[in-house]
This record gives structure tokens, sequence and C-alpha cells, in this order.
């Protein structure tokens, strides 16, 4: 253990005392996300930060809808529509089917369900 008086005037939420527990240290840093995974999972949630995106995904819980019944539900433009959708494939959160002329969107899989679900859960919890 390194021990070092920190002096601080701030009444902060942090320990007074400046203690490193060597052996927490050690045991975090073997489940430490790579780069590239928190790169991925940071993008991932920028994508999910924007409202038109989560009022499609909220959409397509439900659902398998396609493009114009999206675009009429949330009374937006189907092309504004189209590139939200675009941004949500990229990530892998939808994925859709064509159907002659149509395309179908649904979630790209239980995950993204789960994602939303609990989500969901965690804002009505508090």
């Amino acid at each position: 253990m390194i021990h070092e008086k920190k002096t601080e005037t701030c009444n902060c939420e942090t320990c007074d005392a400046y203690i490193v527990h060597q052996d927490m240290v050690h045991a975090a840093k073997l489940h430490l996300l790579t780069e590239e995974t928190t790169m991925i999972l940071a993008d991932t949630f920028k994508i999910l930060g924007d409202p038109t995106r989560i009022r499609i995904l909220g959409l397509l819980t439900k659902n398998e809808m396609c493009v114009c019944d999206i675009a009429a539900t949330l009374q937006m433009g189907q092309s504004a529509i189209s590139h939200q959708l675009r941004v949500l494939r990229g990530a892998r959160l939808v994925k859709f089917r064509k159907e002659g002329k149509e395309a179908w969107y649904s979630l790209d899989d239980s995950h993204v369900v789960s994602l939303m679900s609990q989500g969901l859960e965690h804002i009505k919890h508090g």
C-alpha cells in the first residue's frame, strides 16, 4: 500500500487518505476493456443518444415495421427515417429484409431487446 496524505479544500466524495489497494488494482486490470471494445461500446452509446433513434428502437421492440409505417407513426419524412435506420443498421442494432419494394426493419437480436428493456427499467426504477 502507498500512503500519502492529500490536502484538499473541497468537500467532495473522495478518499480522505490516498491509499492504493494494489490487489484491487491488479484484479481490476484483469477485467479492463480493450481500447477497441471501449471505442465500439462508446460509439454504440453515442448512437443510442439520439431521441429519434430511441423512438425507432422502441417501436421495433414490439413489431417488425416497414419504413413507411415508422415514418407515419413518428410523423417524420421517410428519408429522415431511412437515414436513422442506416445509422442503426451500421451499428448492428437493426436489420432489414426486402419484401418486394418494401423494406421491413426489426431489432437485430435479443441483445438489443435486452438493452432497451434494461434501459427502460433503469429509468422507471428511480
